[in-house]
């Protein structure tokens, strides 16, 4: 009898730098563990692969009622909501300082970790529906996006993979 291989896809819908890495560690780790990856991006989450943003994308602290300033070095809970993130300039500064931590920590960036898992065998895709609403072309998108496929014959192409969505 032989064994399936076992597949995993991510689905990116958000293009924001903090939901960006989810799918990247955990494709990596899948990688590494000899598990097929596929991430497909769609709407927001084409920012991902688009070459003219891939390396500015932003967290905005305003949007994320989880994220805590303390957590990114700031002092912490003061016993009041985060309020900061409607300061003018915070996404900037929340962007800056996730993305030191980040580097502190060695993580790759996000160009750096979707070349890193081309090269180690995962695929990457494009909505055609999101590319055609984005006026997008294949030109756009940075080196290791294979194609631009439509959900329907993305979900023909995965079929028996976990899926998994972001």
């Amino acid at each position: 009898m032989t064994e399936e291989t076992r597949k995993v896809v991510f689905i990116c819908s958000k293009g924001s730098l903090d939901m960006a890495y989810p799918a990247l560690i955990m494709g990596w780790a899948a990688l590494g563990n000899g598990i097929d990856v596929t991430i497909f991006f769609t709407f927001w989450g084409m920012d991902l692969i688009n070459k003219a943003r891939v390396d500015h994308l932003e967290i905005a602290p305003i949007a994320n009622p989880s994220m805590k300033m303390s957590m990114m070095g700031v002092p912490g809970n003061l016993g009041i909501p985060n309020v900061m993130g409607i300061l003018p300039g915070m996404t900037a500064v929340a962007t800056s300082m996730m993305n030191k931590k980040m580097e502190g920590m060695n993580v790759p960036s996000v160009r750096e970790y979707l070349g890193m898992m081309c090269d180690a065998g995962a695929k990457l895709y494009a909505c055609k529906m999101s590319v055609d609403m984005f006026g997008l072309k294949k030109e756009d998108f940075i080196d290791g996006v294979e194609d631009i496929v439509t959900a329907g014959d993305f979900m023909d192409m995965t079929e028996g993979a976990q899926i998994i969505f972001i």
